[in-house]
């Protein structure tokens, strides 16, 4: 995996890490994990199911038919939940990072960040 992912990959592979689920239950998890700030749209979750797919990060898990529809869901391989783990690794560092640049800013008196 490269040295970072995009934040929808990110969000992608965290709705999937706790259990399997379908492409519609992905966005809603998504949505309500970023708190709104990333929606997905069908075409472009699908597309990213299919690279990560390509990547070993997610796999297919079953497939339901639900009011004559299939319902495929999809599940975070070991390879997905190391690459999750090393970006929230990465996250936790840049955080703490600015959290000391910060910190710093308001031991030289210049107070707040502004918003």
């Amino acid at each position: 995996m490269v040295a970072s992912m995009r934040e929808p990959t990110f969000w992608i592979l965290t709705a999937l890490a706790p259990e399997p689920r379908h492409g519609y239950g992905v966005i809603q998890e998504v949505t309500r994990l970023s708190d709104g700030r990333v929606t997905l749209q069908a075409g472009t979750l699908y597309a990213a199911l299919d690279r990560l797919a390509a990547l070993g990060l997610v796999e297919a898990d079953r497939e339901e038919v639900v009011d004559g529809r299939p319902r495929r869901y999809y599940r975070l391989t070991s390879e997905g939940a190391s690459a999750l783990d090393a970006e929230t690794e990465r996250l936790r560092a840049s955080v703490d990072a600015a959290t000391a640049q910060l910190a710093a800013r308001r031991r030289f008196g210049l107070g707040p960040v502004s918003s």
